[in-house]
C-alpha cells in the first residue's frame, strides 16, 4: 500500500506541474460580468454583426426588386442599392416610424403573399416562439423563385431588451436551421456556421470586431457554431402556396 500511495503521489505531482506549466491567463476577462453587455455595441462592431455583414455582401446581388427587411431597412440600402426596387419594412405592432407592414409572422396576419423579390431576416427567428410557423409564412411571401436572407444565433447571449419586450425563445445549429427550411418546401436551402472558440468566447463578453483581427474572425470550427446564415430559394412551380 505504502508503494501504491507513493505512486499516486507522484502522478498527481506531476500533473499538477504540466498544469501549471500550461495554466491559461484570463487577465482582464477572469471576471464573472461581461465587458459589454450590449453585445459590444459601445465599443465598435458587434463581432455577430461582423458574420452578418460578411454573408449579406457575398449574397448581394440577390437583394434586388422588392425587398422585405424586418424592423429597419439599414442592410435593404447598404447591400441593395439600385437593384432594390421597393424597401418594405415590417414590424409586429403598429406606430414604428420606418414600417410600411404591420403584420404578424406567426399566424401570417397582415403579410401579403408572393409579394417579395428578397426577404432579409437578420437575428429574428428566435424572438418568434412558433418558429416552424414563422418559417411557413416567410416561404408564402416570397415569389416563386425568391430569396431569403437570413441569420439566427447559434451560441448567444441574451438580448435583455428582446427578452423583456417579446421574449427570446430560441437559439439554432445549422441541423435545425436547415431542417427548418427544408420542412417548407424550399428549392435550395444553403447553411453556413460562423465563428470559432476565441471569436465566441470574445461575443459572449461583449468584444467588439475590431478587438480581434481578420484573420482570428475568419476561422471557421464547426464545433462553435456562433452564428448561421441561410440562403433560402423558393421554389418556382407555377404553383400558388
Amino acid at each position: 500500500m505504502g508503494r501504491l500511495t507513493a505512486a499516486l503521489a507522484a502522478e498527481r505531482t506531476h500533473w499538477k506541474r504540466r498544469l501549471a506549466a500550461s495554466r491559461v491567463r484570463f487577465g482582464t476577462l477572469r471576471t464573472v460580468a461581461p465587458t459589454s453587455r450590449v453585445f459590444g455595441f459601445d465599443r465598435g462592431l458587434p463581432i455577430d454583426r461582423y458574420y452578418i455583414e460578411k454573408f449579406l455582401a457575398r449574397h448581394a446581388a440577390d437583394i434586388r426588386g422588392r425587398v422585405l427587411e424586418v424592423a429597419d431597412n439599414t442592410y435593404t440600402r447598404k447591400f441593395g442599392g439600385d437593384r432594390v426596387v421597393t424597401s418594405d419594412v415590417l414590424y409586429a405592432s403598429p406606430g414604428h416610424e420606418n414600417a410600411t407592414l404591420v403584420g404578424d409572422l406567426s399566424s401570417g396576419e397582415g403579410l401579403p403573399l408572393e409579394a417579395f423579390d428578397c426577404i432579409v431576416l437578420t437575428q429574428t427567428l428566435h424572438l418568434v416562439f412558433d418558429v416552424r410557423a414563422a418559417a411557413r409564412q416567410v416561404y408564402r411571401m416570397l415569389k416563386p423563385g425568391g430569396v431569403l436572407l437570413a441569420t439566427v444565433p447559434g451560441i448567444s447571449q441574451i438580448s435583455r431588451y428582446d427578452m423583456d419586450r417579446w421574449g427570446e425563445f430560441w437559439r439554432f445549429t445549422t441541423l435545425s436551421a436547415r431542417r427548418l427550411f427544408e420542412e417548407v418546401g424550399a428549392e435550395t436551402v444553403g447553411v453556413d456556421a460562423h465563428g470559432n472558440v476565441l471569436a465566441t468566447i470574445a461575443f459572449l463578453h461583449g468584444l467588439a470586431t475590431e478587438e480581434l483581427r481578420p484573420d482570428e474572425l475568419d476561422v471557421c470550427d464547426p464545433d462553435y457554431e456562433l452564428l448561421i446564415s441561410v440562403r433560402m430559394v423558393k421554389a418556382d412551380t407555377g404553383q400558388p402556396c
